[in-house]
């Protein structure tokens, strides 16, 4: 399997489940570094690639391993590295690494595990809706079969050596994407924010760290990971989420009270631009499918799943846009595509009775 499989074949791990709800996705990272080795950002490009290729046949030996994929970023296409940020497996940074940097990747997509990014190995499990504990067990799993063949950089007061100091000691860092649309459409979503970065809980966009959480999609994710358990962190970040879905549950109930035509208008209106629109720009197609998600969600929309929204969102990507034309468009051309893709994709969905 290469790139253009990934994208003939969508259904990746997010639309494994039917309903994700307003917690779409989890994700668990661990990093490690080898002892005695140069951190990717100081090492040369001979070092860089000789640790990657130790890295690769180790993988190769691992069980778990047998069947993945493995990706050397320095020989795969600018258009195929973005579809692999595009799905959430790799960094823009592991994106932009010159030799000596490469991806392994689980055929379902649940596991992908970036060599030479800012450390030597950053580990990373997916699922749909919640399941961090489930992830760090599986994580742990493969962290623990690497141990007996290699040593990490640890030490016994700080706990695992990492390239930033934000990830000493477990490494980990434990992540949700939530979709909290009746928050935002009920003007709550500030305070909710601003008490989460009081209690040390990171609040993101869509892409991660620096970006704008449009589609109403919030990445949600410890900042600590020095003093604490790996089980500890996924615990605290789990009862943060669940406190923070129940504030979701609230402001939508509420929202169906008071709001109800606003919601019914705000979905009605995301269906209609869709299947009309000539041209339709990445970020407003995202926010876009937030109205249609929140509309699936509360019963308005017939003959249309969470799963199918999570597809198209994939697809809708620039990387993906131009995977499926062979050749590399403006974004105006991208845009027309998009709609297009867009059109047909939603062409039975309505508006329920």
């Amino acid at each position: 399997m290469v790139v253009d499989d990934l994208v003939r074949s969508p259904g990746s791990w997010l639309s494994m489940r039917r309903d994700t709800g307003i917690v779409i996705s989890s994700r668990i990272r661990l990093a490690r570094n080898l002892k005695d080795e140069p951190f990717p950002g100081w090492a040369g490009d001979s070092d860089r690639i000789r640790i990657c290729s130790s890295l690769l046949d180790l993988f190769r030996r691992i069980p778990d391993f047998e069947d993945a994929l493995f990706f050397d970023m320095s020989t795969i296409a600018a258009v195929d590295r973005e579809v692999l940020q595009e799905r959430h497996l790799i960094s823009h940074d592991l994106a932009a690494r010159p030799a000596g940097s490469a991806l392994v990747l689980s055929r379902s997509e649940q596991m992908a595990i970036m060599i030479n990014e800012e450390d030597h190995l950053r580990m990373q499990a997916f699922s749909p809706g919640m399941g961090l504990m489930t992830l760090l067990k599986r994580l742990d799993q493969v962290d623990t079969r690497l141990e007996s063949h290699v040593e990490f950089a640890f030490d016994v007061r700080l706990g695992y050596l990492t390239s930033c100091p934000s990830n000493l000691g477990t490494g980990l860092r434990a992540s949700v994407m939530m979709h909290l649309s009746g928050l935002r459409l009920m003007d709550e979503i500030e305070p909710v924010i601003k008490g989460l970065d009081k209690l040390g809980i990171a609040v993101r966009g869509l892409l991660g760290e620096g970006t704008d959480a449009y589609g109403n999609l919030f990445q949600i994710s410890n900042q600590t990971t020095l003093g604490d358990s790996e089980a500890g962190i996924v615990q605290r970040l789990t009862r943060v989420v669940e406190e923070i879905a129940v504030h979701e549950e609230n402001a939508r109930a509420r929202l169906w009270e008071s709001r109800r035509n606003r919601l019914e208008d705000h979905v009605a209106r995301s269906l209609g631009l869709m299947l009309h629109a000539r041209l339709m720009p990445s970020r407003e197609a995202v926010d876009l499918l937030s109205g249609l998600r929140i509309g699936v969600d509360f019963g308005l929309v017939s003959n249309l799943t969470v799963a199918q929204i999570n597809e198209i969102m994939i697809l809708i990507q620039p990387g993906h846009l131009q995977k499926m034309t062979g050749r590399v468009i403006d974004s105006d051309e991208r845009d027309a595509l998009r709609a297009d893709v867009l059109q047909k994709k939603l062409k039975h969905v309505t508006m329920a009775a």
